[in-house]
């Protein structure tokens, strides 16, 4: 869609020449929410574009994502052998739903600052311990891990002209065992229920719970739960006014997909330990 209210389109190549962020400014990455409806109260878009920020870095202790990395480049990342969490990319990824076209153009960043719901990028990252790493307009940065980051449907932690300059997932948590259940009302619908079960060396459960709930939510267990555990622990610290109601599903059914999946997780991943 045409955007036939906007004057200027700024391409700086370095933070220092990011210009100050005023009414009617927009961030353009890659633009695949921007441009899909009418945005009559900009007036200026600051394409990242020309910052060229390697998409995806490893480090000693992080594989590090540019917000500005798209969706295909991370689904057609190479991972090291040993890490077990791999799959999860590929499953997030196709939890989008979409067309080779947006693949190549919707970022991760992008889909954080959405805030929705069943953003499959949010559901990814949070679940692998992701911490986002916010230029501030006032300038400085913050770190806010990814579970933290977003506080509800569309709301996240931003102010108006902060940036997200990459997401750093730690390697330990890519190294863990994991599983993956998404499920929606239609077989190509978004997302009504995203969990992701992680097991780590010691013993220790964890398992974020996404798309059914407004916010990520993570809930951790020390020693492996037996199904009663499990289901009261998700009952007790997951509120009923914290599942997300919409067309793609009402509040009683995702919750009670919520348990049927996460129970799906726990004994995929304990039962594989025992065996």
């Amino acid at each position: 869609m045409d955007l036939n209210t906007i004057t200027t389109v700024a391409h700086p190549q370095t933070r220092a020449e990011l210009p100050t962020w005023t009414a009617g400014d927009a961030w353009l990455a890659g633009g695949t929410w921007l441009f899909s409806e009418p945005q009559v109260h900009l007036r200026r878009l600051i394409d990242l574009s020309d910052l060229k920020w390697p998409a995806l870095t490893i480090t000693d202790g992080h594989l590090s994502i540019a917000a500005t990395c798209t969706v295909a480049q991370l689904d057609g990342f190479t991972c090291p052998p040993d890490w077990l969490a791999a799959p999860l990319i590929g499953q997030c990824c196709r939890a989008f739903l979409a067309s080779f076209k947006i693949w190549k153009t919707a970022t991760v960043g992008g889909n954080l600052c959405m805030s929705l719901p069943a953003g499959p990028m949010i559901s990814l990252t949070s679940a692998l311990d992701g911490v986002c790493t916010i230029w501030r307009a006032g300038g400085g940065e913050q770190k806010i891990p990814v579970v933290d980051f977003v506080t509800g449907n569309q709301r996240n932690r931003l102010t108006p002209g902060d940036l997200i300059r990459q997401i750093d997932i730690p390697i330990a948590a890519l190294k863990r065992r994991t599983a993956f259940r998404q499920i929606s009302l239609a077989p190509v619908g978004r997302s009504a229920a995203l969990l992701i079960g992680s097991l780590d060396a010691d013993g220790k459960l964890t398992l974020t719970v996404t798309a059914s709930t407004v916010r990520p939510i993570q809930l951790s267990f020390p020693k492996p739960p037996d199904p009663s555990t499990l289901r009261d622990a998700i009952t007790q610290q997951i509120p009923d006014d914290q599942y997300h109601t919409d067309i793609h599903g009402k509040p009683l059914w995702r919750k009670h997909m919520t348990l049927r999946l996460a129970e799906e997780i726990r004994s995929e991943l304990l039962g594989a330990t025992s065996s």
